[in-house]
């Protein structure tokens, strides 16, 4: 598979501790914007509840404001997390012209055990998830 990466970067014109704030709440980007109906926290482990059903999604990193990293079974709802289903999802933050730089980057699609439409049809779906997650964030933090 060409692309195992999606890789989203825009600039927020937020501080960073704004940014941070909303990209550290858990499994903030999981189901249709502006996020999950409902979320489960238990210590590193979070279930999103959506229309789509839960997904459980597991906090690797925390490097506040800067880091964050999260492993989820995006098209396996219900799953939990490991080889074979699982992306990472990594947030890096950085200080930029009295905003703020957030690269997203979710990997691991040639690793999921499927076949390689069904990869691609996971991984253009997540392409177009995060296009709309960040266009979502960014006009929250904005406000």
């Amino acid at each position: 598979m060409d692309n195992d990466q999606i890789k989203r970067e825009i600039f927020i014109n937020a501080p960073i501790q704004t940014v941070w704030e909303l990209i550290s709440q858990p499994a903030w980007w999981v189901g249709d914007a502006p996020g999950p109906d409902k979320v489960q926290v238990n210590g590193s482990r979070v279930v999103a509840d959506t229309k789509y059903g839960q997904f459980p999604v597991l906090i690797e990193q925390s490097e506040p404001p800067n880091y964050l990293a999260c492993r989820w079974a995006s098209s396996f709802a219900g799953e939990e997390p490991k080889e074979g289903n699982s992306t990472l999802v990594e947030f890096k933050l950085i200080s930029k012209d009295g905003g703020t730089l957030l690269r997203v980057v979710e990997s691991g699609f040639s690793h999921l055990a499927v076949s390689e439409q069904e990869r691609r049809k996971f991984f253009d779906g997540n392409v177009h998830g995060w296009e709309m997650q960040t266009e979502v964030l960014r006009k929250r933090a904005e406000q």
